[in-house]
């Protein structure tokens, strides 16, 4: 599948106006003005996929920071650690509480080398904690004008370490206040409104990412994951721009797989692929079927255990994940099979719900449906008892939280 993909970013000057760095904004479309999006965790993933994988961080930003908008719950993901430490600038949105949780991540990102700023700070009791996780401090200079507290916010915060950041800075005059005041940088329509880039992109197949990441999970050998990249162009190209990326510092250009996966390393690998996962191209999945085929897989494979060996139990969350694939693919299953090299017991299961593998699907799905009558049968068929059923369900859907789909 062949697409674009959109990607707004707006200069970040000092006093000098040289620029500093980039805010990073997703778009939809090359005239799209705002991201469009109620769901800002899926906003960051679609910015972080664009740097990383399908536009690459060094046409994007030179030598320059990346400023990216992270909610509270991509701050607590994993995913904000597969950009450069050395590059990035998380923001931690307004809408973000100080909880000890959040408070603890962001002492621990801080820890790995990457920034933090607080996104259009406004100064009160419940805010004031993340003033300890902060290197820089964002203020609408509109917003607080217009209620009398730009210069109040400014001198309270001179105490702190954290740079200011003016941002809506739309005059001369505006500018030349910020300057009194004693910003450091500054961002607004003043010195340029947000610029639209675009790169043309294909996008992986879904089978082979979602192989990948079993095999990743399971410690696949390193030629094993390299043979499944190859099945695919689009995840080869993808992981060589972003392991060349200006993030790692090498002293040379990766060009062979297996070099770039080991260097990449199995956690960071996972991590990646989970992102392309979640951020696949418009008109294809959408981000709740997958997660529901994540879910089902994952409960596929708690449901069968302690009854089946290791070998096994991984091709229980294929059969989970891969059940959804005629949805997914909009084709029947028979014919999807037809495109993929699978063991018969999977096939078997996917086609019939027969096998080995069988009733694990058809209790996952049950549970899914909550249909109670369904879920005894096949409970009293499996030797499983009820509540062991309802934690492993509890426990799969626990799981692919972790991986902030």
């Amino acid at each position: 599948m062949q697409d674009h993909v959109y990607l707004a970013r707006q200069p970040i000057v000092d006093n000098q106006q040289k620029i500093v760095g980039y805010e990073l904004l997703f778009r939809r479309s090359a005239e799209a003005t705002s991201a469009s999006f109620t769901d800002d965790h899926l906003a960051t993933s679609k910015v972080l996929a664009n740097i990383l994988s399908n536009m690459g961080a060094e046409w994007l930003l030179g030598d320059k920071l990346a400023f990216v908008n992270a909610s509270t719950s991509m701050l607590m993901s994993d995913f904000l650690e597969l950009l450069p430490v050395n590059r990035a600038v998380l923001e931690v949105l307004e809408t973000s509480r100080a909880t000890p949780e959040l408070l603890a991540r962001c002492h621990e990102l801080r820890a790995l080398g990457y920034r933090l700023a607080l996104d259009d700070f406004e100064l009160t009791p419940e805010s004031t904690p993340l003033l300890a996780i902060a290197n820089f401090i964002k203020l609408d200079i509109q917003k607080l004008n217009k209620n009398g507290q730009l210069e109040t916010h400014v001198h309270t915060l001179e105490k702190h370490p954290a740079q200011l950041i003016a941002e809506k800075v739309e005059t001369k005059s505006e500018h030349n206040i910020c300057k009194k005041l004693g910003f450091a940088y500054y961002q607004g329509y003043y010195f340029a409104h947000p610029e639209t880039l675009s790169a043309k992109v294909i996008h992986p197949a879904y089978a082979v990412v979602l192989e990948l990441l079993n095999k990743v999970r399971n410690n696949a050998e390193i030629k094993d994951i390299e043979s499944s990249f190859k099945r695919d162009v689009a995840l080869s190209f993808k992981l060589l721009r972003y392991i060349n990326s200006v993030g790692f510092g090498l002293s040379c250009e990766i060009q062979s797989l297996r070099h770039a996966l080991a260097i990449l390393g199995y956690q960071q690998l996972y991590r990646w692929l989970t992102l392309l996962l979640v951020t696949a191209g418009e008109g294809s999945t959408s981000p709740a079927l997958m997660k529901t085929a994540v879910t089902r897989g994952r409960l596929t494979e708690l449901l069968g255990k302690d009854m089946l060996e290791a070998a096994d139990r991984d091709n229980l969350f294929i059969v989970g994940v891969f059940s959804l694939l005629d949805v997914m693919l909009e084709m029947p299953m028979e014919e999807v099979l037809d495109k993929l090299s699978l063991p018969e017991a999977i096939s078997d299961a996917l086609l019939t719900r027969q096998g080995l593998y069988g009733p694990f699907l058809d209790l996952a799905v049950a549970c899914e449906e909550g249909d109670v009558e369904y879920i005894e049968k096949l409970a009293f068929s499996l030797q499983l008892e009820p509540d062991k059923i309802n934690q492993a369900h509890l426990d799969s859907l626990a799981w692919v939280e972790t991986l902030g789909i």
